[in-house]
């Protein structure tokens, strides 16, 4: 015990060069693979059409894909200044106040540690679904969760470039195969190629408002870049030029992709196909146009694409623990790092634990389902990274008024449409997509009508926010000194704060 807390270090002052070790590529392949291009394709469009008989996803995509970049324009002018481990909840805070900023932090550690462990119930049920297709192996789907949350805590406590390079090789990968699928969709087209789908009048139908919520999900993990900051090689440019090129990728590939589906399947029948084949609808499709080969191994990308999912939102949950623990709002021990790797494993080990819990809970609570192998897809992953979406669209509707609050304190060199106009216009556009998420949670959840769970499920997101609010005000009353260090990391105690007198 004595030999393993020689090994580790606690940051509190400093930031070790040690640590600096990821470009542009790397932390923009850790932003796509959290949105996990196989993954979204062919489970998060297929379903989109066949849950919302909406035929205009791709206009969607283009249409999210803007609104996003221009919420990018003051969150990536505001990582130039502010480079922490806790990207919006040093935002916030230094944007707004330092309770909000303590209560975003709450709702970001409950977003991303949602996003994260509902994605092990996709992952375990096309696990063993797999083996049990492929080999006849019968296998529960916590079986393969518990092995892949190892792998994932291991890759946590590692150095984040490794990380890094695990993720790229697999997104690589998935762009491949997906692009394939384009090509061969769009020579088939069975009814021409369409430009149907990207017309105004082909998404703006009744459930519009279902597929923007959808949608939003295939962005998320593009505003994590910032979380890389004391990562990065180059903070003050890295961070912006990740976020953009990683929104463009998304937005583009999504769009080109998904227009590519609904052409390969015939626009007239992609939503009655989409809803009756889910993500077979693609893997099905490859095997009768490019080889059963081709379709076998986009099935096993799918697995893999989840999987870097689950290390993309592993890694911004500890660091989230990271940050907080560093500046004591949290145990103190959570902001523990690694001394030769610079990984913040107690941050990992704490989102590890979390995970197992949770998945066991789950696995309990399913025994004898009358959902049969369906349960953790249609339960585990459909609340939680539909809730966990829903936070992180609520954190960047705050962050859109923190950017525009740093600023008034400190133009620095940003002119007014970076400190003013994209970040009101961003603030305006997440908050009708917020409310569109809200309105239509059932449809996400797959409810005919609302209940109970409707309203549980975002109450986790917001009443840790409120409880986060009330422990900052405790701690301004407590401890004047850790509250006047919340929200700026390693930055020395006795720094001045323009403009933060009222906190």
């Amino acid at each position: 015990m004595s030999m393993t807390a020689g090994k580790e270090s606690i940051e509190t002052q400093h930031p070790h060069h040690h640590r600096r070790r990821l470009g542009v590529p790397a932390v923009t392949f850790m932003i796509i693979a959290a949105s996990a291009p196989l993954t979204v394709l062919a489970g998060g469009v297929t379903t989109t059409f066949g849950v919302t008989g909406v035929t205009g996803v791709p206009l969607s995509f283009l249409l999210l894909g803007g609104t996003l970049a221009i919420f990018a324009v003051g969150y990536a002018a505001m990582s130039r200044y502010v480079v922490n481990a806790g990207a919006f909840y040093s935002y916030v805070s230094q944007g707004i106040s330092r309770p909000v900023g303590v209560g975003v932090s709450m709702v970001a550690l409950m977003a991303y540690n949602l996003m994260q462990v509902g994605i092990y119930g996709l992952f375990g049920f096309t696990v063993s679904y797999l083996l049990n297709e492929r080999f006849g192996i019968s296998v529960p789907w916590w079986i393969p969760v518990l092995v892949c949350i190892a792998v994932v805590a291991f890759l946590g406590v590692s150095r984040v470039d490794l990380s890094a390079k695990v993720l790229g090789i697999l997104v690589g990968l998935e762009f491949l195969v997906v692009i394939i699928y384009d090509v061969v969709s769009f020579v088939v087209a069975p009814e021409g190629v369409s430009g149907a789908p990207l017309t105004p009048q082909s998404l703006f139908v009744p459930g519009v408002g279902a597929v923007f919520s959808f949608g939003i999900a295939a962005f998320m993990g593009f505003e994590s870049a910032a979380i890389y900051g004391e990562e990065s090689k180059d903070p003050k440019h890295t961070v912006a030029r990740a976020t953009y090129t990683a929104v463009a990728i998304i937005a583009l590939f999504y769009s080109v992709s998904s227009w590519a589906m609904a052409v390969g399947t015939g626009p007239s029948d992609v939503v009655d196909a989409s809803a009756k084949q889910g993500p077979d609808l693609m893997f099905g499709f490859l095997g009768d146009h490019a080889g059963i080969l081709l379709a076998d191994l986009a099935r096993l990308l799918f697995v893999t694409s989840l999987f870097a999912a689950l290390v993309s939102f592993h890694n911004a949950a500890a660091r989230y623990f990271f940050s907080l623990g560093r500046e004591q709002v949290l145990p103190r021990k959570l902001g523990a790092v690694r001394k030769h790797s610079g990984a913040p494993y107690a941050g990992s080990f704490a989102q590890t634990i979390i995970a197992v819990i949770v998945t066991v809970g789950f696995a309990i609570a399913g025994t004898g389902s009358s959902l049969g192998d369906l349960y953790p897809v249609l339960t585990m992953f459909t609340w939680l990274t539909n809730d966990g979406a829903m936070g992180l669209v609520l954190l960047m509707t705050v962050v859109s008024l923190a950017v525009i609050g740093f600023f008034r304190k400190n133009k620095h060199d940003a002119g007014v449409w970076t400190r003013m106009i994209a970040p009101a216009l961003g603030f305006v556009l997440l908050a009708a997509i917020f409310v569109l998420i809200v309105v239509n949670f059932n449809v996400l959840l797959g409810q005919d009508q609302t209940n109970a769970l409707t309203f549980i499920l975002p109450a986790t997101i917001v009443l840790p926010g409120l409880a986060g609010i009330a422990w900052a005000l405790r701690l301004r009353r407590s401890r004047p000194a850790i509250y006047k260090k919340i929200g700026h990391g390693e930055e020395p105690a006795g720094a001045v704060h323009l403009g933060e007198e009222e906190d």
